[in-house]
């Protein structure tokens, strides 16, 4: 009996055991799943950083390369010096162009000054021309009717002396016979005269008319010519005064021929845009830089990254601003803190499980892998204290998302 109640007593303490264990290890299993779950981690990142490559803007032979391969640069620290001299050159060109064509407008713009003083006399000229021609048109009115007016004036006189006379031969005989007296004869005669003498008159009076009438007429012509010749000097005049306007459409042409070679003479001497490290320097001094090739890299140091690989099965609670545990396999026993700045949303399809994507009809694999991988999505985070003494790109890391205190 004692020895039943021993086993009995050993197998319950045995059981109540194995309970504990397997309890333990449940709660140990679904902790261990909440918290990869909740407070993933991986071994599959990497140091990143931006870079730059510094290719020149413009060509010619290096003559300063104070950096040398790996160095650590401060921001505004001269990198490289392209011979400038050719850029200096066609930068003094420009500018000499750009001071022509202001000396060309300063010019054409006094004789434009000039052209219009032109324009306002020959404008002043050219209606003298029309009141003179308007003037000769009236005295050609004027001369016409005197002429009228004289050659009825002498169709009168010769009518009056032509009866004045014959009124004289028809009674001067009768004077012989006495049936006329000798004061009417003479009255007869004196009227005859006067009358001759009236024709005379008459006759100078048209002539004067029809002298008048030939100067009005060449004072018409000559009005006319002048104002021909005044319209022709205001269309000259105004047509000179125009001839500025393709010399101030010059100025933005030399103004920015001035600039760009202002730009490429000031990117001959290329300094730092901020603090780097220079990286896989390939050239020195007396090299010919071409405008694009790329001399050598800078590393910003200002801000690092880690670029995390997770599972797609890890990044479902990831959010930006989420804070990280970073180690580096460098020095395993310093941590360093990093926060969440963006979760990937795409990386390339697997060819082995979607086929080739082309143009026509999509390949798709006929036959699949019994063993599926997940899919791994990058994860930048920003490392929040790097050393001062900056990082390495490339460096591997561990990451692990920290738990919230």
């Amino acid at each position: 009996m004692n020895d039943d109640r021993k086993i009995r007593k050993y197998t319950l303490r045995g059981n109540l055991i194995s309970g504990f264990i397997v309890l333990g290890a449940l709660l140990t299993g679904v902790l261990v799943v909440y918290t990869v779950a909740s407070y993933p981690r991986t071994d599959d990142a990497e140091v990143v950083a931006n870079l730059i490559g510094m290719a020149p803007l413009v060509a010619g032979p290096v003559v300063e390369l104070p950096v040398h391969d790996n160095d650590f640069v401060k921001k505004g620290s001269l990198l490289y010096k392209i011979d400038d001299r050719p850029y200096l050159y066609a930068l003094q060109d420009a500018l000499a162009a750009q001071e022509r064509l202001e000396g060309d407008i300063e010019n054409e713009t006094r004789r434009i000054s000039a052209e219009r003083s032109r324009v306002d006399v020959a404008s002043a000229g050219r209606q003298s021309a029309v009141a003179n021609e308007t003037r000769a048109d009236d005295e050609i009115k004027v001369s016409e009717a005197a002429i009228a007016q004289a050659d009825a004036s002498l169709t009168q006189a010769k009518a009056d002396a032509d009866y004045a006379v014959g009124n004289l031969h028809r009674i001067e005989p009768l004077l012989a016979k006495e049936f006329v007296t000798p004061d009417d004869v003479h009255r007869a005669k004196s009227l005859a005269e006067a009358k001759t003498a009236a024709v005379a008159q008459a006759q100078s009076n048209l002539a004067l008319a029809k002298a008048k009438l030939l100067s009005a007429t060449a004072q018409k012509q000559q009005a006319v010519a002048q104002l021909s010749q005044t319209e022709a000097q205001v269309r000259e005049s105004a047509q000179g005064v125009l001839v500025l306007a393709p010399l101030i459409a010059q100025r933005e042409s030399r103004a920015a021929a001035v600039r760009l070679a202002r730009y490429n003479y000031e990117q001959c001497s290329v300094v730092a845009p901020f603090d780097a490290r220079v990286t896989n320097l390939t050239i020195s001094e007396g090299e010919y830089a071409k405008v694009g090739q790329q001399l050598f890299t800078l590393i910003d140091t200002r801000t690092w990254w880690v670029l995390a690989n997770f599972r797609e099965t890890q990044i479902h609670n990831l959010r930006a601003g989420t804070n990280a545990d970073i180690y580096l396999m460098a020095n395993p026993n310093k941590r360093l803190s990093g926060t969440v700045e963006s979760v990937g949303f795409g990386v390339t399809p697997d060819p082995d499980v979607v086929g080739k994507l082309s143009q026509g009809l999509p390949d798709v694999q006929r036959t699949l892998n019994w063993v599926r991988l997940a899919s791994r999505y990058p994860v930048r985070i920003r490392i929040d204290d790097p050393p001062a003494g900056g990082l390495r790109v490339g460096e591997v890391a561990i990451v692990g998302m920290r738990r919230h205190s």
